[in-house]
């Protein structure tokens, strides 16, 4: 056995049923310095949580609680919750930060121009259809037609939104076509998110009792994580999104900083986005907890009458929303 104190590193090292908790919890999640972690501090990492969750002695590892919490939320950070798998770089959430800090402050760099519209929500669409499967909720697998369906659609959908919006604000106040991007990504959410998570809709969210345990799937429940994470995600980019142009209108007033300095306004388009996104990423994310729970009446009938036949006595079911 460890010879250190015996804690639950599979739940999260804040209390989840406070806001507060949750920040604390996706601040350390989604910290871009875990980023740079080697080969050899993830292996290391899921070697500690491993042992210690098989009740081996770890001491030659870790010398207290805080190093133990250290090294899983490294672990955490690269390895999906559910499947165990390690996770590509750039699909990780604390790749969110500095990935959508280049996009961001790219898309409303250069709204004007219509190449550069169509390149910046082509990239924006292929990393979050990347991050949107890397986070998926438990084992579940699309297969290579629903994955090039979904990215389609989602790109073609972005496309469309930000084009037809663009041509719509062109004889608008310049703060209307600033926002255009913000717009885009927003629809672009609603289609992305469900279309890379449609094998979840189609066969149900694993569900787990208060033991952890598996007793079952649903759709509802998929749908309600699904919508949640649409959500939240949407919030990460209100922030960049919307203060920033703002911000650049004001400062692009005849006489301003940017009216008289026109190259100053990507990077620091860029710099106030990334600046931003620090806290906009981990604060989206702890707008629900990850692990969502929900009472077995508001289930699918045929779901309630399972698991009424099989376990009577249950009253709440868990499941992971995904992120």
């Amino acid at each position: 056995m460890s010879a250190l104190p015996k804690v639950d590193i599979d739940q999260p090292k804040f209390d989840q049923s406070t806001y507060v908790g949750r920040c604390k919890h996706f601040f350390l999640l989604t910290n871009p310095l875990n980023l740079l972690a080697s080969d050899a501090k993830l292996k290391r990492a899921q070697r500690i949580v491993k042992n210690y969750r098989a009740g081996k002695d770890v001491s030659n590892d870790v010398s207290s609680l805080d190093e133990l919490w250290r090294a899983k939320y490294v672990y955490d950070s690269a390895f999906h919750p559910e499947t165990g798998e390690k996770s590509p770089l750039i699909g990780r959430m604390s790749a969110q930060m500095p990935m959508n800090t280049i996009i961001t402050g790219c898309m409303l760099s250069f709204h004007k121009s219509t190449g550069a519209v169509v390149f910046w929500q082509w990239f924006n669409q292929t990393f979050n259809a990347i991050v949107n499967y890397t986070n998926r909720s438990g084992t579940s697998m699309l297969t290579t037609g629903d994955l090039l369906k979904s990215y389609c659609l989602a790109t073609g959908g972005a496309l469309v939104t930000a084009l037809s919006l663009k041509r719509l604000t062109a004889n608008m106040p310049a703060l209307m076509g600033r926002l255009v991007p913000f717009v885009a990504i927003s629809a672009a959410n609603c289609i992305n998110v469900p279309m890379m998570r449609l094998r979840e809709i189609r066969n149900g969210v694993v569900l787990l009792n208060d033991q952890g345990r598996e007793v079952g799937a649903s759709k509802r429940a998929a749908i309600t994580g699904i919508a949640l994470v649409v959500l939240s995600r949407i919030s990460m980019a209100i922030p960049g999104m919307t203060f920033t142009p703002f911000l650049m209108d004001k400062l692009d007033k005849p006489g301003k900083l940017l009216n008289r300095k026109p190259w100053l306004s990507p990077p620091l388009q860029t710099a106030m986005c990334g600046l931003l996104l620090i806290f906009a990423t981990p604060m989206g994310c702890a707008l629900w907890p990850q692990k969502m729970s929900l009472r077995v009446e508001r289930l699918e009938s045929e779901v309630q009458e399972d698991l009424r036949k099989r376990y009577p006595d249950l009253k709440v079911v868990w499941f992971n929303k995904g992120l």
